[in-house]
């Protein structure tokens, strides 16, 4: 594993953006208004950019990387921060994504680990 972090806690607002095939992710010294929609996580470095090919796994499931938004680079190694999207397309929508395919929605709970797995080409 490239990256590990645990998962400390989930905001009231979690479930609904899962409902939308969406997660955001957040360090968990994230101001409390991001904090409600985001599932909260050990501040950990990442030492690189993450990439399609790339494997993020979030619990017991793992989700291939599809697509990278630019922002999402460096908003994730600032502050923990990306939006999961469970769509395995090939380009985001929003700058600040990551898409994702995997077979399920992943079924997590506090003390979960998200691991990055860096095997895609750096872009």
């Amino acid at each position: 594993m490239n990256y590990i972090s645990k998962i400390t806690g989930f905001g009231d607002m979690t479930l609904d953006f899962l409902q939308e095939n969406m997660l955001i992710l957040f360090n968990d010294d994230a101001p409390v208004e991001l904090a409600e929609l985001s599932i909260l996580h050990e501040k950990q470095e990442l030492t690189r950019d993450v990439c399609v090919g790339d494997i993020i796994s979030l619990g017991e499931d793992d989700y291939l990387v599809t697509a990278v938004g630019s922002e999402a680079k460096e908003t994730l190694k600032m502050l923990g921060h990306c939006c999961l999207v469970f769509g395995g397309k090939d380009s985001v929508e929003i700058p600040g994504q990551i898409q994702l395919k995997g077979e399920k929605l992943p079924d997590l709970k506090v003390g979960d680990y998200i691991k990055i797995q860096f095997l895609g080409g750096n872009e």
